[in-house]
Parts: structure tokens; C-alpha cells; sequence
């Protein structure tokens, strides 16, 4: 799982796994061969148990990432039956937090790969869009599921079916953004917030995240259940916390959020 070549770049920044797509005189687009470095470094995060948060990004300023190379769409043949997906990873759900930090463009499957995130954080004056529609390209690395759940069915259809582009401002109104931060900024602000989740009790962490993710396909009877099964195996750190909290830390909101 050795990444050796500087397509794809897998850096450990404390406790984050930082990823980065080194593309960039193609907009970080993504052919085959990059497809299949950016699939280790996927495994090279989850067997990396001191990596408690994967941290994806795109070289330059330019983009995050452009989505498919058109110009080596015959790369990615091989890949389009692939269980993890064209561009990777994009048909896998990851066993801990990552976080998208955009800079620039972040189009058709680079927006399907900001959207496998379950945070995104971007640059002012970042553009997000699904433009392949254009071209008769279908979504096929999760756009079409992913983007409902995170902005709704009535705004993610409207930017999957019109292909438009999204700015930034209106990214984060709409929930499809995190956060936005200055020029610059977005993989700096995108680690702190991965050293601020690291913090954390991981075993409360994780079950929560579990929780939600996979709570959204099932009823609420259903969902409330799953929930419930992360009681028992977390009741020693909840108990713990308490007594911390209990003993003054974490008063009037200190330590939360990130």
C-alpha cells in the first residue's frame, strides 16, 4: 500500500492523514492510475489506527479537483464495475471522520469526492458543480446520494439535474459547505479541525458518526435502536466524562466544537 508516485501524496500532520491529489496542472483531475493511489491511501488511513482523521485535498490554489480526466477517460474503463469506485474510493464509507479541504474549483467527481467527506471546508470564492452534466457524463463515484442527504432532495436535485455552478456563499447556506475561510487557509483551518476531533473521546465519537450515517436508511424506530446498541460498549467513557464535567472541565461550553 506504498504510495510511490507523486500523483497522490499521503502525509501524516499529527493526528490527521493528509491526502492530497498532485495533479495539478490538470486541475487534480483524476485518471486511473491516480484513482488507484488515491484507493491506498484510503487503506493506508484506516489501518493506520494514530490517523484519527483523514484530511483530503487538491496541490495548488487552482482546484480541489476537476473530477475525471476526460483526456484519459480510458483509464478509468476498468474501474466503472469497480466496489470502490471509479475515482478510488468513492464507494466506500470510511471508519473514521474525513474532512475536504477545497481551494478553487471543485467539479463533477471532485465534488463527488468532497461529498464522500463528512466535513467540507473551502477557500472564499470556491465554485462547487456537478458540470459533467454538459457532457452526458453520468454521476457514478455517489453524487447522486450522497448530495441529498447532506442539502436535501429539492436542492440536490436542482444542482444534479441543471449542472450549474454553485459560489461558495451559497455552498454553505445551503449545507453543501462547512465552513469558509480566507485564500489560503483551507488545509491549515481542516487540520485544526482534525486535531479538535482527535480530542475527542473516539469510541463516543465513532459510535455517534456510526449512528447517523447509517441511521439515515432505516426508520426512526429503527434508527433509534441503532443508536441504542452504542449504550453499553461507551457506558464506562460517558461515565467518565461526566465525572470530568462534573469536576469543573468543560464548563460553559470549553472544548466543544472545533
Amino acid at each position: 500500500m506504498a504510495l510511490d508516485s507523486n500523483q497522490v501524496t499521503y502525509e501524516r500532520r499529527g493526528a490527521a492523514a493528509l491526502v492530497t491529489i498532485d495533479r495539478e496542472e490538470r486541475r487534480n483531475a483524476v485518471d486511473g492510475p491516480t484513482a488507484e493511489l488515491l484507493a491506498d491511501a484510503h487503506e493506508r488511513f484506516e489501518a493506520d489506527d494514530e490517523a484519527h482523521v483523514m484530511v483530503l485535498t487538491g496541490a495548488g490554489a487552482e482546484a480541489f479537483c476537476a473530477g475525471a480526466d476526460l483526456k484519459a477517460i480510458d483509464t478509468l474503463g476498468p474501474r466503472l464495475e469497480s466496489s470502490d469506485g471509479p475515482l478510488g474510493f468513492t464507494r466506500r464509507t470510511p471508519s473514521k471522520p474525513a474532512i475536504a479541504a477545497i481551494s478553487g474549483w471543485c467539479l463533477a467527481g471532485g465534488l463527488e469526492l468532497a461529498l464522500w467527506c463528512d466535513l467540507r471546508i473551502a477557500t472564499e470564492g470556491s465554485r462547487l458543480g456537478f458540470t459533467e452534466r454538459r457532457f452526458g457524463v453520468p454521476l457514478i463515484d455517489g453524487g447522486t446520494q450522497r448530495l441529498p442527504r447532506i442539502v436535501g432532495l429539492g436542492r440536490g436535485l436542482d444542482m444534479i439535474l441543471t449542472g450549474r455552478i454553485v459560489e461558495a456563499d451559497e455552498a454553505l447556506a445551503i449545507g453543501l459547505l462547512t465552513e469558509i475561510v480566507p485564500p489560503g487557509r483551507h488545509v491549515e483551518r481542516a487540520l485544526a479541525m482534525a486535531e479538535a476531533l482527535a480530542a475527542f473521546p473516539q469510541q463516543t465519537l465513532l459510535a455517534d458518526r456510526r449512528a447517523a450515517i447509517e441511521g439515515l436508511g432505516m426508520t426512526l424506530e429503527e434508527g433509534l435502536r441503532l443508536e441504542s446498541e452504542a449504550g453499553p460498549s461507551t457506558y464506562a467513557d460517558a461515565v467518565e466524562g461526566a465525572a470530568r464535567f462534573a469536576g469543573g472541565e468543560g464548563r460553559g461550553g470549553a472544548g466543544a466544537g472545533a
